[in-house]
């Protein structure tokens, strides 16, 4: 049985239609979608944004259950032009499992195999990423999967992490992160959202291009994890 993670159903949706035999089941308090690629049972763990959720929901949800391996998968912030929009990363410095194979199930995708860096919020300046590739030495970004390499660390679990590209230091956030996400209530704040982009109508075609963008790299993810799945 195979564990995929993703921070938000945002990151998911385009994944989750290609599982079938799809239920929703409640592990210790949170919510799993259980189904199947091809002869493969897939469980899905949405985790939420940062460290504090994070950790409480992967600690109930792999509580008393035995996965053949874990896949940390979601978007990522490219932290330097190397990268673009839809690129795929496989964080070498996370992931415990022969990556080889995964970049062989990946051919004609466009991947790197390159450290990933996880950090406590949105970067939208492009010298503050810049600055941290160059402290880092990573080329992309997330806010969860240190903490997921942790834990499965501690259980022994093989992990595989894999990310695809959703912003750049070129092609940024429509908005500040604050009004595109708060991290407390888990969730956009939709009322303050509209309130932003009502006040800066300037700013709505860079919401339409963003949205796109993410169309595309949720698109790429899924067709990598479906592809990765089928050669496990």
């Amino acid at each position: 049985m195979i564990a995929v993670t993703f921070a938000l159903p945002a990151e998911s949706t385009e994944f989750l239609r290609c599982v079938t035999n799809k239920t929703h089941i409640g592990r210790h308090g949170v919510r799993v979608i259980r189904g199947r690629i091809d002869n493969r049972t897939i469980e899905v763990l949405h985790t939420g944004v940062g460290e504090k959720i994070c950790q409480q929901r992967l600690g109930k949800f792999l509580q008393e259950q035995q996965f053949d391996r874990l896949i940390s998968a979601g978007f990522a912030g490219a932290l330097n032009e190397h990268l673009q929009i839809g690129d795929l990363v496989l964080a070498k410095n996370f992931s415990t499992v022969e990556l080889s194979e995964t970049c062989v199930s990946l051919s004609g995708l466009p991947s790197h195999v390159a450290n990933l860096l996880t950090v406590p919020g949105l970067i939208d300046s492009p010298e503050e990423r810049n600055k941290l590739a160059l402290t880092s030495g990573a080329l992309a970004a997330d806010m969860e999967t240190r903490f997921i390499a942790r834990t499965c660390a501690a259980l022994g679990l093989p992990l595989l992490s894999l990310r695809v590209v959703s912003d750049t230091p070129r092609e940024r956030f429509p908005a500040s992160a604050d009004v595109l996400f708060d991290i407390e209530r888990q969730r956009t704040p939709v009322p303050k959202l509209a309130k932003y982009f009502l006040a800066h109508p300037n700013r709505v075609p860079h919401l339409i291009r963003f949205a796109r963008r993410i169309a595309l790299a949720r698109k790429v993810l899924a067709d990598a994890l479906v592809a990765v799945v089928r050669k496990l």
